[in-house]
């Protein structure tokens, strides 16, 4: 018997493998004759693909090899392979065999589907996952295209609840998941996802019919007729290789996903009412892009969980996502601040500090929005090296030069000084030598002076240049100001004088003293900003302040202050140069005989004559350069 049973199955299966060689090989043939009209079937095709669609993937055959091929949308198979040298029609037969696929040719038109032999081994029915807790009454299901026919006959037999179905049902496909929901509900949802509608006839039979619509119900086709017809008639919303093209105006939310869910086979669960219309215009587009762009701007998200998109309110938990959002060149502090109210709106949104980052809890289109806006402004910030050079150059120049001659209350003693400056004192006896040597000339008497008298000349010339060099370095990042100051302090003597009376009678005199600083500074500040194309503006701003001469010990010095500010655009590691803090003094004073006092050369001989000139400069250099972290 064993034996029988074993020679048996050999032949099925010879019998099998002989059915699919005669069918690769009619496959090969029809390829032959196609390629006779269409050379593209028999040239090479050089593809690389990863977990691709094979809709993706025979389009882009179809699109090199200027062939016609049509993949039906409801093919869920991902193709990884490398080919390489192999003609089109060898990569066809692969897929065919690999994938238990077929042809079906209408002209040049190549349609790739299932392959469905109309002889086949008979194998076990396919097994519905549907659980029953009788005590609560609570019903779970996972289905996924399975026929209404054997999920209310499986419901039926496990609850002892009569369900029956109108005749035209009897071969629908229904899809949907719901774990321990209460009996009602449970068929309801069901029903409600898979365009039907269950009621509770007044014997207790569940009964489930095909959705009907009011008559004035606007449907995608802009008329009053069932929105969940063949979608690809209306020339509106079309659905194609699992790609969909719509042109809607002011249509409802759920007509629309019920209709493209259904043409493409999605399973779907609503946690709410998709409620409200919307006007849509998209082209191409996948089933995950086309309810990104139907739900932008509405209230309503959706979320996959494996093969079954899950829809309704942003807000609902089943919708609700939370995840951390890492920087990597910002501090979250600063970012915070700057997030716009807009994109706060529905999420919660706190600072991780340990990983400065962002916890955000919210829909998930939501925090895709906040994400993508972090991703922009999370740059790395440039640190700006600047480098200064100061240059205070302080020149002067005095010339003191006169006779001065008169009585003193003693005689004068001769002294001063030749070299370097021509300083002499002369006393009477010096005065009288002198008067006598001219004397003895015989031409002119002079006489002598008296014992008080003196004479002193003075022939003075001073000069002085001071030069002062510094070069800070200073760095900053991209908008913030840099400070640098450079200072001095004098100090000066303050007495305050205070009357205390004692006893109504006596007055005792209180004096205080105290010591106040008096500050001269230079002080330079520069805020970097850096373009996009590593130009960089600086906003300067410089103060100077010296000290002049006190008019007594005890008095505070006087001061002379200098500022100027500056907006100036230097290109990276470019020096610019700032100057204008100059200054020039020029200062005559004199003194001489009436008349005698302003006659040029006569009056250095008969006065005494001081004049002075000094100049002070400063200049600036500084160099920016851009550093990129």
């Amino acid at each position: 018997m064993k034996t029988k049973l074993i020679i048996f199955a050999t032949i099925i299966i010879c019998a099998l493998q002989s059915n699919a060689q005669d069918r690769f090989d009619l496959l090969d043939e029809k390829l032959n004759q196609l390629s006779k009209n269409y050379p593209g079937v028999n040239e090479k095709v050089e593809l690389s693909v990863n977990s691709t669609s094979i809709q993706d993937f025979l389009r882009a055959i179809a699109t090199s090899n200027n062939l016609n091929i049509n993949v039906d949308p409801t093919l869920d198979i991902k193709i990884t392979n490398n080919f390489k040298n192999v003609t089109a029609k060898e990569v066809l037969i692969y897929v065919c065999k690999n994938y238990n696929l077929e042809i079906n040719f209408i002209g040049p038109i190549m349609t790739v589907g299932r392959y469905n032999p109309a002889t086949q081994v008979k194998i076990n029915p396919k097994k519905i996952n549907i659980e029953y807790n009788p005590t609560a009454e609570l019903l779970s299901f996972d289905l996924k295209a399975d026929t209404l026919s054997s999920v209310t006959k499986e419901i039926t037999k496990l609850s002892d609840k009569n369900i029956i179905f109108s005749p035209e049902l009897s071969g629908k496909l229904v899809s949907g998941y719901v774990q321990n929901a209460p009996f009602s509900s449970a068929l309801e949802k069901l029903a409600f996802a898979n365009d039907l509608k269950v009621s509770l006839s007044p014997d207790n039979f569940y009964i489930i019919e095909k959705k009907t619509f009011n008559g004035d119900k606007q449907n995608l086709t802009g008329g009053v007729t069932n929105p969940f017809g063949q979608i690809n008639s209306n020339p509106q919303l079309q659905v194609s290789e699992g790609m969909v093209t719509a042109d809607l105006q002011n249509t409802p939310i759920l007509d629309i996903v019920n209709s493209v869910s259904k043409e493409l086979g999605k399973n779907y669960f609503l946690f709410s009412e998709l409620k409200g219309n919307a006007t849509v215009k998209v082209k191409q587009a996948n089933y995950d892009d086309f309810l990104k762009l139907l739900f932008n701007g509405t209230e309503f998200t959706f979320k996959k969980e494996g093969e079954i998109y899950l829809m309704g309110d942003r807000n609902l938990e089943g919708l609700r996502s939370s995840k951390v959002i890492t920087l990597k060149n910002r501090t979250v502090e600063k970012v915070i601040e700057h997030i716009p109210s807009e994109l706060k709106k529905g999420i919660d949104i706190k600072p991780f500090d340990d990983l400065n980052g962002i916890i955000v809890s919210g829909s998930q289109p939501r925090i895709n929005e906040l994400e993508s806006f972090l991703k922009q402004i999370d740059q790395i910030v440039p640190l700006v090296h600047i480098e200064v050079i100061i240059a205070d150059v302080r020149k002067s120049n005095t010339l003191s030069a006169g006779i001065s001659a008169g009585l003193g209350q003693k005689p004068a003693t001769t002294s001063g000084t030749l070299v370097p400056q021509f300083d002499l004192n002369l006393n009477a006896n010096s005065i009288n030598n002198l008067i006598s040597g001219i004397n003895g000339l015989g031409v002119i008497n002079l006489g002598n002076v008296t014992p008080n008298f003196y004479l002193t000349i003075k022939a003075l010339e001073e000069q002085g240049v001071l030069k002062v060099r510094s070069t800070p370095q200073l760095a900053t990042l991209n908008g913030h100001e840099a400070k640098l100051s450079i200072g001095k302090t004098e100090y000066y003597l303050e007495v305050q004088n205070q009357l205390v009376n004692t006893n109504n009678v006596q007055q005792n005199l209180l004096q205080s003293q105290q010591y106040k600083p008096v500050n001269a500074d230079l002080a330079l500040t520069i805020d970097p900003q850096v373009s996009g194309d590593e130009q960089i503006t600086m906003t300067i701003n410089v103060k100077q302040s010296t000290f002049t001469e006190r008019i007594s010990n005890t008095a505070p010095p006087g001061s002379i202050n200098r500022d100027f500010q500056s907006l100036v655009r230097v290109k990276n590691g470019e020096m610019i140069m700032l100057g204008g803090l100059e200054e020039n003094t020029t200062s005559h004073s004199g003194k001489g005989l009436p008349g005698i006092s302003r006659i040029p050369f006569i009056r250095w001989l008969f006065g005494d004559r001081t004049k002075t000139k000094s100049e002070n400069k400063l200049t600036i250099f500084i160099k920016p350069t851009i550093i990129y972290g």
